[in-house]
């Protein structure tokens, strides 16, 4: 039996708003104006039935909202592919990715108890942060290597997975909730081990150059 069969209708709204929301904004840490942008062509042309309690998510599919994810997401295709560039732009997006993903939890939350969509907002900032942690810290890792291929491997692979992403979440909801938040746990965990090696590897080359001069 399919576990939502055993679900009550407004068990399932419930989950698929959650699901919605984590999915979003984890998605948002990765790449924001990727996931704006596919999620706003899925409401805009109908890909998926948008439902009573995403009504909120039709901005998305706003022409104006289309066209500025779709302009940075092309700029942020080829900033992605050059070895510092890419993490100076990750810099750059530190505020703006989880702000991104917490609007867009807000608006999948829809008219909810506004303490819940305080709370629901601040996870969702938590694990956007958590994504683009993993994210920086990974290409700041990967910008040591002399070579650029790494580089576009790094930013073909997140893009995948923000579209794969979407995918699980517009067509099984429920397993996209249980999945999104061990991905955004699990990043958490890996961004502050992996930040935590790459301050020390800095502080510890930092009195060497020193001494060198």
């Amino acid at each position: 039996m399919h576990p939502a069969a055993v679900l009550s209708p407004a068990v399932m709204n419930l989950i698929e708003q959650l699901s919605a929301a984590l999915g979003l904004a984890t998605l948002a840490g990765l790449n924001l104006y990727l996931t704006v942008f596919v999620a706003g062509l899925a409401v805009r042309y109908n890909w998926l039935d948008l439902a009573s309690q995403h009504e909120s998510l039709a901005v998305l599919g706003n022409p104006w909202v289309l066209g500025v994810a779709g302009v940075m997401f092309v700029i942020e295709f080829f900033a992605d592919k050059i070895p510092w560039v890419d993490s100076t732009w990750d810099v750059a997006h530190t505020i703006i990715r989880p702000a991104g993903g917490v609007v867009l939890a807000i608006a999948a939350l829809g008219d909810m108890n506004p303490a819940v969509l305080a709370i629901g907002g601040l996870l969702a900032g938590g694990a956007a942060l958590a994504t683009h942690g993993t994210k920086a810290g990974v290409r700041t890792v990967v910008n040591l290597s002399p070579e650029p291929v790494s580089n576009s491997v790094a930013s073909v692979t997140e893009d995948g997975v923000v579209l794969g992403g979407l995918g699980l979440l517009g067509f099984f909801p429920v397993v996209a909730f249980v999945v999104f938040l061990i991905f955004a746990i699990a990043c958490a965990v890996f961004a502050t081990w992996l930040w935590r090696k790459i301050l020390r590897r800095r502080t510890a080359r930092g009195p060497a150059m020193d001494v060198i001069g």
